[in-house]
Formats: C-alpha cells, sequence, structure tokens
C-alpha cells in the first residue's frame, strides 16, 4: 500500500491567438481493486466558461470545458490523491489456457466475459495481422497459461527493445515498432495488444503514472515524471491483470490508473478543438510524490 500526491501540469503556447477551444481530459485517476482516489482539483487558465464531468464509455472520469476569451496560452493542472494497494497475489499458473479464451467469452453469458469481447478486434492504433499473432506465439505456445504468457511477452519486450523517444511519433504503426525494436511505452503496449489480440485474447490499453527514483544521491527533479502506458489481459474467472511492457513485468504499489480503453486514442491526456493559434509548444510537468501513509 503506497499514498501519492500526483500533480499533472499541462501548457500549450501558441503563436497566435486562440479565439475559441473545447477539450476533454483523461487525467482523473480511477478508484478501483487496485487504487482509491480520494481528491482531484483541476485548475484552468484562463478560466474556462463552460466545464463539466462525466463517465465516457469505459468508465473513465472525463473533464469537459470550453475557453471562449482569446488566449495565447492554456495552462492546466490537475491535482490528485491516491492510495494504491499491491497486486492481488494471483497463481498466474491457474490462469486459463490462451487457447480457450476466445470461445468461452463467445458463449458465455456473464456480463464480464461480454465486455471483454471488444477488447478482441482491432481499433484506431491495434491491428489484427497475422505477424503479430506469429511474433505472439513464440511466447503462447500450445496449453501456456493466459498470465505465464502475458508475463513472459512483457519481459521479452523489456529486454529485447530498445527505449527511444526519437524513434517514433504518437501515429507510429506496431509494424514499424517490431521491425526496428524500439520506442516508448505506448508503442510497446500496442505492439503487445496487436499480439494479445491477433491470437484471440483480450487486452485493453491503461494509462497513468508510475513513481520513478532518481539515482542515489541526486534529488529528484520538480516535473521530471511522466504519464506511463501498459496493458491489460483478460482471463474468464480472474478478471483483468496488468502487465508493464516497458519494464517488463507486473504492475505493482508504484502505479498509479488514470484511464483504460481500447488503445491510446481512447485515453489521450488531454485532447481537442480550437480555432486559430497557429504553430504551438507543448510543455508537459508531472509529479509522483509519495507521502506519509495516513489513516482515510
Amino acid at each position: 500500500m503506497a499514498d501519492y500526491r500526483v500533480i499533472h501540469k499541462t501548457k500549450y503556447v501558441y503563436e497566435d491567438f486562440v479565439s475559441y477551444c473545447h477539450n476533454m481530459a483523461h487525467m482523473y485517476p480511477l478508484t478501483s481493486r487496485h487504487q482509491d482516489c480520494f481528491r482531484t482539483h483541476v485548475t484552468v487558465n484562463p478560466k474556462p466558461i463552460v466545464s463539466s464531468f462525466r463517465r465516457d464509455y469505459f468508465g473513465n472520469q472525463v473533464f469537459l470545458f470550453s475557453v471562449e476569451d482569446p488566449h495565447r496560452a492554456l495552462e492546466v493542472t490537475v491535482e490528485s490523491t491516491i492510495r494504491t494497494h499491491a497486486s492481488m497475489g494471483y497463481d498466474h499458473s491457474r490462469s486459463t489456457a490462451w487457447e480457450e479464451i476466445s470461445s468461452i467469452i463467445n458463449e458465455s453469458n456473464l456480463e464480464q466475459d461480454i465486455s471483454a469481447l471488444e477488447y478482441l478486434h482491432p481499433s484506431p492504433f491495434i491491428k489484427i495481422k497475422p505477424e503479430f499473432g506469429d511474433y505472439g506465439r513464440q511466447f503462447f505456445t500450445q496449453g501456456k497459461p493466459v498470465f505465464l504468457g502475458a508475463l513472459e511477452m512483457s519481459e521479452s519486450i523489456f529486454k529485447n527493445f530498445k527505449y527511444d523517444v526519437k524513434a517514433t511519433t504518437i501515429n507510429t504503426p506496431p509494424e514499424q515498432v517490431l521491425a526496428e525494436k524500439k520506442g516508448v511505452c505506448q508503442d510497446f503496449s500496442h505492439l503487445a495488444i496487436s499480439s494479445l489480440r491477433s491470437l484471440g485474447i483480450p487486452a485493453r490499453y491503461v494509462s497513468g503514472y508510475l513513481e520513478t527514483q532518481p539515482p542515489p544521491g541526486v534529488a529528484k527533479l520538480q516535473g521530471s515524471d511522466a504519464t506511463h502506458a501498459w496493458i491489460s489481459v483478460y482471463c474468464p474467472d480472474m478478471g483483468w491483470q496488468d502487465f508493464d511492457p516497458t519494464n517488463g513485468k507486473l504492475i505493482s504499489e508504484e502505479y498509479i490508473i488514470t484511464a483504460i480503453g481500447r488503445d491510446y486514442s481512447d485515453v489521450s491526456p488531454l485532447k481537442g478543438i480550437l480555432f486559430g493559434g497557429g504553430k504551438h509548444k507543448l510543455v508537459v510537468e508531472v509529479d509522483v510524490l509519495r507521502e506519509p501513509i495516513l489513516e482515510k
């Protein structure tokens, strides 16, 4: 168990005036079996003329806001207090054999199985292709329990792919990531999900934060953390289990979930439409601060 305070600042600076903008933010940590979100406060400058909250299709908390005053900069700051919990302690060797999952959920009348069907299909950043299935089969051999295979795939991506922020963009396809074996957390997650779905295994995209530590003797720089992404894999009877291909492990208490979807397009931290502005500069600062454990 761990308590955190997360501060996520996003600032756009435009070369010309923006006359109007409407935005949607996925920056509110979820309350789930992994974590409890006790408080979230958002500040927008310039002040929105209209703002509201709602749950999206995937159950994420979404903040909608519109700024109608002409502006050359937009700043959104979200501060949250969260308590995370250790993993459930599944015996992964008892998870369902991966070959059986598709038929089980297609024939099931259980709500949780039916809802998992959606994560078997292509989505804007995810493709179902033989080459992704071929990549996944080295981890999902005959009769392999699905969670063991997912962990082996995550460990392999961590060991054999290079983390390189300059290698890809937001629109880099998973085919390129597989061929060049480099990218960032978004790319590794999209590749893993493409492989899992190509094998008939439901998988979804998770966005959030990861507590990081500076090297020994070095002070942690303000704003030096970042958003993170990983995957969640479904097993009938056992539910969803999260794996981090970027770090080759199960998620643990230092992970904080903000949103879940089919891929990045469903959970982008901040997106919207605007009129005017021209070119822009984007600055994002994230602080994930561990707090003393307090009774809630």
